[in-house]
Protein backbone atom coordinates (compact mmCIF):
# COMPACT_ATOMS: atom_id res chain seq x y z
CA UNK A 1 0.00 0.00 0.00
CA UNK A 2 1.49 3.17 -1.09
CA UNK A 3 1.88 6.35 1.71
CA UNK A 4 -0.04 9.39 0.91
CA UNK A 5 1.61 11.96 -0.59
CA UNK A 6 2.68 14.76 2.10
CA UNK A 7 0.74 17.87 1.31
CA UNK A 8 3.09 21.09 -0.33
CA UNK A 9 3.43 24.29 2.61
CA UNK A 10 1.81 27.39 1.37
CA UNK A 11 3.88 30.12 0.01
CA UNK A 12 2.41 32.59 3.28
CA UNK A 13 4.02 30.35 5.58
CA UNK A 14 6.95 30.46 3.46
CA UNK A 15 6.46 34.22 3.65
CA UNK A 16 6.09 34.37 7.56
CA UNK A 17 9.50 32.29 7.78
CA UNK A 18 11.37 34.97 5.86
CA UNK A 19 9.87 37.39 7.67
CA UNK A 20 10.98 35.98 11.20
CA UNK A 21 14.16 35.29 9.75
CA UNK A 22 14.73 39.25 8.94
CA UNK A 23 13.75 39.73 12.27
CA UNK A 24 15.51 37.81 13.80
CA UNK A 25 18.70 38.90 12.37
CA UNK A 26 17.80 42.42 14.04
CA UNK A 27 16.53 41.41 17.06
CA UNK A 28 19.40 38.51 17.88
CA UNK A 29 22.06 41.30 16.44
CA UNK A 30 21.22 43.40 19.29
CA UNK A 31 20.27 40.74 22.01
CA UNK A 32 23.43 39.08 21.62
CA UNK A 33 25.60 42.03 22.33
CA UNK A 34 22.98 43.57 24.82
CA UNK A 35 23.85 41.92 28.26
CA UNK A 36 27.28 43.10 27.91
CA UNK A 37 26.47 46.35 26.76
CA UNK A 38 24.35 46.80 29.93
CA UNK A 39 27.04 44.67 32.18
CA UNK A 40 30.11 47.01 30.97
CA UNK A 41 28.87 49.90 29.52
CA UNK A 42 25.83 50.83 32.00
CA UNK A 43 27.18 49.39 34.64
CA UNK A 44 23.91 47.18 35.56
CA UNK A 45 23.59 44.17 37.70
CA UNK A 46 22.31 40.59 37.41
CA UNK A 47 19.36 41.71 39.44
CA UNK A 48 19.37 44.33 36.99
CA UNK A 49 19.77 42.26 33.10
CA UNK A 50 17.08 39.84 34.94
CA UNK A 51 14.40 42.51 35.71
CA UNK A 52 15.05 43.84 32.11
CA UNK A 53 15.09 40.79 30.12
CA UNK A 54 12.23 38.99 32.15
CA UNK A 55 9.54 42.10 31.94
CA UNK A 56 10.76 42.31 28.28
CA UNK A 57 9.55 38.74 27.43
CA UNK A 58 6.54 38.96 30.12
CA UNK A 59 5.12 42.00 28.37
CA UNK A 60 5.33 40.29 24.59
CA UNK A 61 3.98 36.80 25.99
CA UNK A 62 1.04 38.26 27.70
CA UNK A 63 -0.58 40.43 24.84
CA UNK A 64 -0.37 37.75 22.94
CA UNK A 65 -3.48 36.83 24.62
CA UNK A 66 -4.87 40.03 23.41
CA UNK A 67 -3.75 39.78 20.06
CA UNK A 68 -4.79 36.15 19.44
CA UNK A 69 -8.57 36.87 20.85
CA UNK A 70 -8.46 39.95 18.36
CA UNK A 71 -7.99 38.04 15.79
CA UNK A 72 -10.28 35.31 16.19
CA UNK A 73 -12.81 38.00 16.56
CA UNK A 74 -12.28 40.04 13.73
CA UNK A 75 -11.42 36.77 11.00
CA UNK A 76 -7.58 38.89 10.06
CA UNK A 77 -4.43 37.83 11.15
CA UNK A 78 -2.93 40.52 8.49
CA UNK A 79 -2.51 43.66 10.23
CA UNK A 80 -2.04 42.84 13.59
CA UNK A 81 1.56 41.43 12.13
CA UNK A 82 1.96 44.82 10.31
CA UNK A 83 1.66 46.56 13.60
CA UNK A 84 3.94 44.31 15.67
CA UNK A 85 6.69 44.00 13.10
CA UNK A 86 6.17 47.74 12.60
CA UNK A 87 5.86 48.88 15.94
CA UNK A 88 9.33 46.21 16.76
CA UNK A 89 11.08 48.21 14.03
CA UNK A 90 10.17 51.76 14.75
CA UNK A 91 11.50 51.46 18.45
CA UNK A 92 14.93 49.94 17.71
CA UNK A 93 16.41 53.06 17.11
CA UNK A 94 16.03 53.64 20.71
CA UNK A 95 19.23 51.06 21.57
CA UNK A 96 21.36 53.74 19.45
CA UNK A 97 20.90 56.54 22.15
CA UNK A 98 20.90 54.13 25.12
CA UNK A 99 22.84 56.07 27.91
CA UNK A 100 21.04 54.17 30.79
CA UNK A 101 19.48 51.21 31.96
CA UNK A 102 15.95 52.42 32.02
CA UNK A 103 16.21 52.98 28.03
CA UNK A 104 17.14 49.87 27.74
CA UNK A 105 14.38 48.75 29.26
CA UNK A 106 11.69 51.27 27.23
CA UNK A 107 13.26 50.11 24.07
CA UNK A 108 13.16 45.98 24.98
CA UNK A 109 9.83 46.61 25.99
CA UNK A 110 8.49 48.24 22.99
CA UNK A 111 10.15 45.78 21.20
CA UNK A 112 8.48 43.20 23.14
CA UNK A 113 5.08 44.75 22.79
CA UNK A 114 5.06 44.18 19.27
CA UNK A 115 6.21 40.29 19.58
CA UNK A 116 3.22 40.31 21.65
CA UNK A 117 0.98 41.56 19.08
CA UNK A 118 2.36 39.46 16.15
CA UNK A 119 3.04 36.39 17.74
CA UNK A 120 -0.53 34.66 17.93
CA UNK A 121 -2.12 36.06 15.11
CA UNK A 122 1.17 34.75 13.12
CA UNK A 123 0.90 31.10 14.62
CA UNK A 124 -3.05 31.20 13.94
CA UNK A 125 -2.35 32.02 10.13
CA UNK A 126 -0.20 29.34 9.84
CA UNK A 127 -2.75 26.56 11.01
CA UNK A 128 -5.32 28.33 8.93
CA UNK A 129 -3.54 27.93 5.76
CA UNK A 130 -2.38 23.97 6.66
CA UNK A 131 -4.06 20.96 7.23
CA UNK A 132 -3.23 18.12 10.15
CA UNK A 133 -0.81 15.95 7.69
CA UNK A 134 1.10 19.38 6.95
CA UNK A 135 1.17 21.77 10.14
CA UNK A 136 3.72 20.04 12.06
CA UNK A 137 6.06 20.30 8.92
CA UNK A 138 4.79 24.02 8.68
CA UNK A 139 5.55 25.35 11.64
CA UNK A 140 9.11 23.43 11.94
CA UNK A 141 9.79 25.16 8.85
CA UNK A 142 8.79 28.57 9.55
CA UNK A 143 11.00 28.01 13.03
CA UNK A 144 13.76 26.72 10.78
CA UNK A 145 13.68 30.09 8.92
CA UNK A 146 13.43 31.90 12.41
CA UNK A 147 16.07 30.19 13.72
CA UNK A 148 18.65 30.75 10.28
CA UNK A 149 18.40 34.55 11.02
CA UNK A 150 19.20 34.03 14.60
CA UNK A 151 22.28 32.48 13.75
CA UNK A 152 22.94 35.26 11.32
CA UNK A 153 22.65 38.32 13.36
CA UNK A 154 25.03 36.99 16.38
CA UNK A 155 27.36 36.69 13.59
CA UNK A 156 27.30 39.57 12.14
CA UNK A 157 27.39 41.07 15.88
CA UNK A 158 30.63 38.99 16.32
CA UNK A 159 32.26 40.60 13.07
CA UNK A 160 30.79 44.02 14.11
CA UNK A 161 32.40 44.24 17.52
CA UNK A 162 35.50 42.72 16.34
CA UNK A 163 36.36 44.48 13.12
CA UNK A 164 35.02 48.20 15.12
CA UNK A 165 36.59 47.74 18.62
CA UNK A 166 33.24 46.98 19.95
CA UNK A 167 31.70 49.82 18.91
CA UNK A 168 28.25 49.06 19.75
CA UNK A 169 26.33 51.82 18.68
CA UNK A 170 27.27 50.91 14.55
CA UNK A 171 25.96 47.88 15.46
CA UNK A 172 22.68 48.97 16.70
CA UNK A 173 22.61 50.87 13.61
CA UNK A 174 22.82 47.82 11.60
CA UNK A 175 20.14 46.41 12.97
CA UNK A 176 17.73 48.72 11.82
CA UNK A 177 18.00 47.33 8.00
CA UNK A 178 16.35 43.69 8.44
CA UNK A 179 13.78 45.18 10.94
CA UNK A 180 12.65 47.72 8.25
CA UNK A 181 12.66 45.44 5.30
CA UNK A 182 10.00 42.74 6.99
CA UNK A 183 7.45 45.58 6.69
CA UNK A 184 7.06 45.44 2.74
CA UNK A 185 8.21 41.58 2.96
CA UNK A 186 4.61 40.84 4.64
CA UNK A 187 2.53 43.75 3.65
CA UNK A 188 3.13 42.59 -0.63
CA UNK A 189 3.69 39.16 0.01
CA UNK A 190 1.58 37.41 2.88
CA UNK A 191 -2.25 36.35 1.50
CA UNK A 192 -4.78 35.22 4.46
CA UNK A 193 -7.20 32.75 3.55
CA UNK A 194 -11.26 34.09 4.14
CA UNK A 195 -12.09 33.42 7.89
CA UNK A 196 -14.85 34.42 8.82
CA UNK A 197 -15.27 35.09 12.91
CA UNK A 198 -17.52 33.00 15.01
CA UNK A 199 -17.40 35.74 18.08
CA UNK A 200 -19.98 37.65 18.39
CA UNK A 201 -18.28 40.07 21.45
CA UNK A 202 -17.13 43.27 19.85
CA UNK A 203 -14.61 43.96 23.27
CA UNK A 204 -10.74 43.03 22.37
CA UNK A 205 -10.84 40.59 25.58
CA UNK A 206 -13.12 40.72 28.49
CA UNK A 207 -13.48 38.64 31.44
CA UNK A 208 -16.68 36.35 29.77
CA UNK A 209 -13.71 35.19 27.12
CA UNK A 210 -12.12 32.52 29.01
CA UNK A 211 -15.41 31.03 30.39
CA UNK A 212 -16.53 31.20 27.08
CA UNK A 213 -13.89 28.89 26.00
CA UNK A 214 -13.50 27.07 28.93
CA UNK A 215 -16.77 25.45 27.24
CA UNK A 216 -15.09 24.75 23.62
CA UNK A 217 -11.92 23.52 24.48
CA UNK A 218 -10.45 20.30 26.06
CA UNK A 219 -9.74 20.28 29.68
CA UNK A 220 -6.18 18.33 28.06
CA UNK A 221 -5.43 22.19 26.62
CA UNK A 222 -5.56 23.65 29.97
CA UNK A 223 -3.62 20.77 31.54
CA UNK A 224 -0.83 21.77 28.83
CA UNK A 225 -0.96 25.23 29.78
CA UNK A 226 -0.34 24.67 33.00
CA UNK A 227 2.39 22.05 32.45
CA UNK A 228 4.06 24.89 30.05
CA UNK A 229 3.69 27.34 32.92
CA UNK A 230 5.48 25.53 35.23
CA UNK A 231 8.24 24.71 32.86
CA UNK A 232 8.59 28.21 32.06
CA UNK A 233 9.81 29.14 36.13
CA UNK A 234 12.39 27.45 34.78
CA UNK A 235 12.97 29.04 31.35
CA UNK A 236 15.53 32.18 32.21
CA UNK A 237 16.69 34.57 29.81
CA UNK A 238 19.36 33.32 27.03
CA UNK A 239 21.49 36.77 28.54
CA UNK A 240 22.98 34.80 31.22
CA UNK A 241 24.06 32.25 29.22
CA UNK A 242 26.12 35.12 27.70
CA UNK A 243 27.38 36.18 30.91
CA UNK A 244 28.24 32.55 32.06
CA UNK A 245 30.48 32.25 28.57
CA UNK A 246 32.30 35.24 29.94
CA UNK A 247 32.62 33.45 33.16
CA UNK A 248 34.06 30.53 31.30
CA UNK A 249 36.67 32.91 29.87
CA UNK A 250 34.89 34.01 26.82
CA UNK A 251 35.68 38.04 25.65
CA UNK A 252 32.80 39.94 24.92
CA UNK A 253 33.71 39.71 21.22
CA UNK A 254 33.34 36.31 21.09
CA UNK A 255 30.30 35.58 23.50
CA UNK A 256 27.89 36.07 20.66
CA UNK A 257 29.40 32.63 19.54
CA UNK A 258 26.88 31.14 22.44
CA UNK A 259 23.80 32.23 20.34
CA UNK A 260 25.68 30.98 17.27
CA UNK A 261 26.05 27.74 18.51
CA UNK A 262 22.64 27.90 19.86
CA UNK A 263 20.88 29.05 16.94
CA UNK A 264 22.74 26.73 14.26
CA UNK A 265 21.31 23.61 16.16
CA UNK A 266 18.04 25.02 16.41
CA UNK A 267 17.68 26.18 12.62
CA UNK A 268 18.70 22.52 11.31
CA UNK A 269 16.26 20.38 14.23
CA UNK A 270 13.16 22.48 14.19
CA UNK A 271 12.34 21.15 10.33
CA UNK A 272 12.85 17.60 11.06
CA UNK A 273 11.33 17.82 14.44
CA UNK A 274 8.14 19.05 13.07
CA UNK A 275 8.08 15.93 10.49
CA UNK A 276 8.76 13.54 13.56
CA UNK A 277 6.55 14.89 15.20
CA UNK A 278 4.12 14.24 12.90
CA UNK A 279 4.41 10.86 13.08
CA UNK A 280 5.60 9.97 16.36
CA UNK A 281 2.88 12.67 18.35
CA UNK A 282 3.38 16.15 19.66
CA UNK A 283 3.20 15.36 23.00
CA UNK A 284 6.24 12.71 22.74
CA UNK A 285 8.67 15.02 21.21
CA UNK A 286 7.75 18.12 23.67
CA UNK A 287 8.36 15.97 26.46
CA UNK A 288 11.79 14.28 25.29
CA UNK A 289 12.71 18.38 24.31
CA UNK A 290 11.87 19.13 28.38
CA UNK A 291 14.30 16.52 30.14
CA UNK A 292 16.88 17.53 27.18
CA UNK A 293 16.43 21.28 29.03
CA UNK A 294 16.76 19.94 32.36
CA UNK A 295 20.08 18.24 31.79
CA UNK A 296 21.30 21.02 29.61
CA UNK A 297 21.17 23.60 32.31
CA UNK A 298 22.61 21.00 34.69
CA UNK A 299 25.74 20.91 32.23
CA UNK A 300 26.03 24.75 32.33
CA UNK A 301 25.30 24.92 36.18
CA UNK A 302 28.55 22.79 36.55
CA UNK A 303 30.53 23.37 33.15
CA UNK A 304 33.91 25.74 33.15
CA UNK A 305 35.74 25.59 29.82
CA UNK A 306 34.35 27.24 26.96
CA UNK A 307 34.52 24.79 24.30
CA UNK A 308 32.39 22.61 26.78
CA UNK A 309 29.77 25.59 27.16
CA UNK A 310 29.41 25.71 23.13
CA UNK A 311 28.97 22.16 22.71
CA UNK A 312 25.93 23.11 26.06
CA UNK A 313 24.68 25.47 23.59
CA UNK A 314 24.69 23.08 20.83
CA UNK A 315 22.32 20.53 22.99
CA UNK A 316 20.22 23.37 24.24
CA UNK A 317 19.62 24.47 20.22
CA UNK A 318 18.26 20.67 19.69
CA UNK A 319 16.26 21.55 22.90
CA UNK A 320 14.58 24.62 21.11
CA UNK A 321 14.51 22.46 17.49
CA UNK A 322 12.73 19.97 19.27
CA UNK A 323 10.12 21.99 21.40
CA UNK A 324 8.90 25.49 19.68
CA UNK A 325 7.25 24.38 16.51
CA UNK A 326 6.01 21.16 18.04
CA UNK A 327 4.30 23.06 21.20
CA UNK A 328 2.87 25.22 18.56
CA UNK A 329 1.20 21.84 16.69
CA UNK A 330 0.14 20.48 19.73
CA UNK A 331 -1.69 23.13 20.67
CA UNK A 332 -3.70 23.83 17.15
CA UNK A 333 -4.06 20.13 17.54
CA UNK A 334 -6.05 20.45 20.44
CA UNK A 335 -8.11 23.48 19.82
CA UNK A 336 -11.27 24.44 17.35
CA UNK A 337 -9.77 26.52 14.55
CA UNK A 338 -11.94 29.64 15.55
CA UNK A 339 -10.30 29.59 18.65
CA UNK A 340 -6.68 29.06 17.81
CA UNK A 341 -5.93 32.50 18.30
CA UNK A 342 -6.86 32.74 21.73
CA UNK A 343 -5.25 29.46 22.19
CA UNK A 344 -2.00 30.86 21.64
CA UNK A 345 -2.50 33.91 23.53
CA UNK A 346 -3.81 31.92 26.47
CA UNK A 347 -0.52 29.94 26.20
CA UNK A 348 1.93 32.56 25.66
CA UNK A 349 0.35 34.75 28.63
CA UNK A 350 0.97 31.47 30.80
CA UNK A 351 4.78 31.52 29.94
CA UNK A 352 4.37 35.65 30.39
CA UNK A 353 3.34 35.07 33.80
CA UNK A 354 6.34 33.05 34.44
CA UNK A 355 8.68 34.42 32.45
CA UNK A 356 9.18 37.39 35.06
CA UNK A 357 10.11 35.66 38.11
CA UNK A 358 11.73 33.53 36.87
CA UNK A 359 14.56 35.55 34.98
CA UNK A 360 14.65 37.57 38.46
CA UNK A 361 15.36 34.15 40.34
CA UNK A 362 17.79 33.26 38.47
CA UNK A 363 19.40 36.85 38.14
CA UNK A 364 19.23 36.96 42.43
CA UNK A 365 20.76 33.53 42.38
CA UNK A 366 23.45 34.25 40.12
CA UNK A 367 24.48 37.72 42.29
CA UNK A 368 24.20 36.42 45.39
CA UNK A 369 25.23 32.40 45.50
CA UNK A 370 26.91 31.83 41.52
CA UNK A 371 26.02 30.00 38.22
CA UNK A 372 25.25 26.81 39.87
CA UNK A 373 22.70 27.55 42.22
CA UNK A 374 20.92 29.68 39.29
CA UNK A 375 20.92 27.01 36.64
CA UNK A 376 21.07 24.06 38.44
CA UNK A 377 17.32 25.56 39.89
CA UNK A 378 16.39 25.57 36.62
CA UNK A 379 17.06 21.89 35.96
CA UNK A 380 14.81 20.75 39.22
CA UNK A 381 12.15 22.56 37.68
CA UNK A 382 12.57 21.78 34.16
CA UNK A 383 12.80 17.87 35.13
CA UNK A 384 9.29 17.85 37.31
CA UNK A 385 7.79 19.56 34.56
CA UNK A 386 9.41 17.21 31.51
CA UNK A 387 7.84 14.06 34.31
CA UNK A 388 4.12 16.07 34.57
CA UNK A 389 4.16 15.97 31.40
CA UNK A 390 4.90 12.66 30.51
CA UNK A 391 2.22 11.54 33.03
CA UNK A 392 -0.32 13.50 30.61
CA UNK A 393 0.74 12.02 27.36
CA UNK A 394 -2.39 9.64 27.18
CA UNK A 395 -4.48 11.81 27.28
CA UNK A 396 -3.22 14.34 25.11
CA UNK A 397 -3.12 11.79 22.40
CA UNK A 398 -6.98 11.21 22.89
CA UNK A 399 -7.78 14.71 22.59
CA UNK A 400 -6.98 15.09 18.77
CA UNK A 401 -9.10 18.22 17.27
CA UNK A 402 -9.19 17.82 13.33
Amino acid sequence: MSKPVAEKIPLTVWILGFASLLTDVSTELIHSILPNFMSSVLHASFIDIGLIEGLAETVASILKIFSGAWSDRIGKRKGLLLLGYGLSALVKPLFLFANSVLIVLVARLADRVGKGIRGAPRDALVADVTSSSNRGRAYGLRQSLDTVGAVVGPLMALALMWLTQSNYQLAFAVALVPAFAVLFLLYFGVKEPAHKSVLSSDKLFDAKLLTEHKTKMPPQFFFLVATVFLFSLANSSDAFLILKARDCGMSIATCPLVLVAINISYALSAYPAGILSDRLGHGRLLTVAFFIYALTYLGFALVSQQSHMLLLCLVYGLYLGLSQGVLSALVSQLTPTHLRGTAFGIVNFAVGLALLPASLLTGLLYQHYGALAAFATCAAIALLSALVLAIQLPSLAKARQN
